[in-house]
């Protein structure tokens, strides 16, 4: 059975856009049509740009039209603080791209997630770290040194906290505020353990909350927000039911290398895949998802290297070594 079959049959919904072109793109063994690459290279990143130009690119990769963005950055696990600044600096130029405000332009940051789970708490801790200036522009504009842009955040917490929709709260706040751009920071599903915690995903395409570990919430985005919205997150968790597909598919693949083993690969029913998987996560397994045990100095790296992205591309009249001493 192919990846993208067998992830539809789990409920499993590949939150990278990077990762749903490299599946299509293999089974497939095409470029997929109405969705055009482009790749970057940095010092310690690089950057896959993914764009989905077409009806049929969207139908493919189950995704709106728009622009996807993921920096890959292994050294994001690696605790150097010089490496995590140059990787910062890679997020603010490519949010800056993206965003594309003007010098009045005022921006609101919102932390998706759940602050008492630290796999869902990259957008708080985003929003804790994050340079707000809206209320000096009001109350004390003449703290205002290096062009501070005009910038409001919060962190709305999760519909079982609060008994809200988070999208409801954040239109609330868009209503009031009036800002030229929402950029909302939310926790990652991916396919690839590698990828957790190191991989930057920025999209204009807005976001849906807790799809990618099944939730249905209502999506935050510029039909629904009334301004442009960029997603920006970081894979936290992989879907339990990834892992077994593809220690399984692994094992396969070393069949094909071996004459023996082949006749037995080929016999091997496709369809059975999904159900030896069901069977090995049980009922309960089925929503079960998967994080490492230091998540939490994870989270506390990749949130400080966002809020610095963040920083930087929003208030550019300010150094990039010395923003820090801004923050509260």
């Amino acid at each position: 059975m192919e990846r993208s079959a067998l992830y539809e049959q789990l409920g499993i919904r590949l939150d990278m856009a990077v990762e749903a072109h490299e599946i299509l793109r293999q089974e497939r063994n095409a470029d997929v049509p109405g969705v055009r690459i482009i790749d970057g290279k940095h010092e310690h990143a690089t950057v896959t740009t993914v764009i989905v130009e077409s009806a049929e690119g969207e139908q493919a990769m189950g995704k709106p039209r728009g622009t996807y963005i993921t920096i890959d950055a292994p050294e994001i696990r690696v605790n150097n603080r010089e490496i995590h600044q140059k990787i910062a600096a890679v997020v603010a130029s490519e949010l800056s791209r993206l965003a594309r405000l003007g010098p009045q332009d005022n921006v609101l940051v919102v932390g998706l997630g759940n602050w008492h789970a630290t796999p869902d708490a990259l957008g708080p801790k985003v929003v804790d770290m994050t340079l707000v200036t809206r209320h000096l522009h009001k109350y004390a504009p003449e703290e205002l040194q290096g062009g501070l842009r005009s910038v409001s955040a919060f962190a709305p917490g999760v519909l079982g906290l609060t008994g809200i929709e988070t999208a409801e709260m954040i239109k609330g706040v868009v209503d009031r505020t009036q800002p030229s751009l929402v950029i909302a920071i939310d926790a990652l599903a991916t396919r690839s353990v590698e990828r957790i915690a190191t991989s930057i995903q920025l999209a204009d395409t807005g976001i849906h909350p807790g799809s990618g570990v099944g939730n249905k919430r209502s999506g935050i985005n510029r039909e629904s927000m009334g301004v442009p919205v960029i997603a920006m997150g970081i894979p936290t968790v992989v879907h339990a039911g990834v892992i077994a597909h593809e220690a399984i598919a692994a094992l396969l693949q070393e069949f094909q290398t071996s004459p023996t083993l082949y006749k037995l690969y080929k016999g091997i029913n496709p369809d059975a895949l999904q159900s030896i998987i069901q069977g090995v996560l049980g009922p309960e397994g089925q929503e079960l998802i998967m994080t490492p045990k230091e998540i939490d100095q994870l989270i506390q790296n990749t949130s400080r290297i966002v809020a610095a992205g963040i920083g930087q591309a929003l208030h550019p009249g300010i150094d990039t070594s010395g923003w820090t001493q801004y923050l509260q």
